[in-house]
């Protein structure tokens, strides 16, 4: 399934993506999924950032190439740090640069959205509590992430965490491809397997550190080919059995 947060006629939803037609979700993704039978143009609403969470958890270096790139070692556990949920915007919204004379990069993630309430979830059951998957772009001020020697500032601008278009809950999150375009050319081309630490395992890490809430989003980490972005350029992130992320910079 294909699970969406629109806009129309004023108002915000939830619901199911079939083809060109969105069935609304009433009572939300987060239990019983139960569509309306009323369908709805897919061209006569717009589509937002398909979830709200209360946490963002993001992981750090956590690919294998993207850390020799970095010339940092590999860690032994997974990095973890926070971002606000302020900063998620969804498919078609403008990145709003905090500068036009930083370094500012892009970086592109496949986002986990928890589905339900978990704490000290082993890595075999990990799956038990996903909703789905989206594509995520961790927009990063490198210049200010040398600085503060950590991350949030950084990484928490509004509109630096692009997500979407939706959740697809029906995903081997952990053997796909994942690609980033900045003006058409390629400059991460990876697979979700380079990963040092999987998803299962990134799972049981975090919820052994701190309750994960339905909606809570945990973004992986990313493939090597960060680079910079300017005002104008057109990025898209597209992570094979998901869909594609379009953004344009500001």
């Amino acid at each position: 399934m294909k699970i969406v947060r629109f806009a129309h006629d004023g108002a915000e939803h939830w619901g199911l993506l079939d083809g060109e037609k969105v069935q609304t979700l009433p009572d939300g993704p987060f239990g019983e999924i139960a569509p309306s039978p009323e369908a709805l143009p897919l061209d006569a609403v717009r589509l937002l950032a398909p979830v709200k969470p209360g946490k963002l958890v993001c992981v750090g270096l956590n690919y294998v190439l993207h850390a020799r790139e970095s010339g940092l070692p590999l860690p032994d556990e997974p990095m973890l740090f926070m971002c606000s949920p302020q900063a998620i915007v969804g498919p078609g919204d403008a990145i709003v640069l905090d500068s036009h004379d930083k370094r500012i990069e892009f970086e592109a993630e496949i986002a986990i959205v928890i589905g339900k309430r978990a704490r000290n979830v082993p890595a075999a059951e990990a799956a038990s509590v996903v909703l789905g998957y989206t594509c995520a772009n961790d927009v990063s001020n490198r210049d200010l992430q040398l600085k503060d020697k950590q991350f949030t500032r950084a990484k928490s601008f509004d509109t630096y965490k692009p997500m979407g278009p939706w959740i697809e809950t029906d995903l081997d999150p952990d053997v796909q491809s994942i690609r980033l375009r900045q003006n058409d050319i390629v400059r991460q081309d990876s697979v979700t397997s380079d990963m040092i630490f999987p998803t299962p395992f990134i799972i049981e890490f975090v919820s052994s550190i701190m309750t994960l809430e339905p909606g809570d989003v945990i973004i992986t980490g990313t493939p090597s080919g960060v680079g910079p972005m300017k005002s104008g350029d057109r990025i898209e992130i597209e992570i094979s059995g998901i869909g594609k992320l379009e953004n344009v910079v500001q």
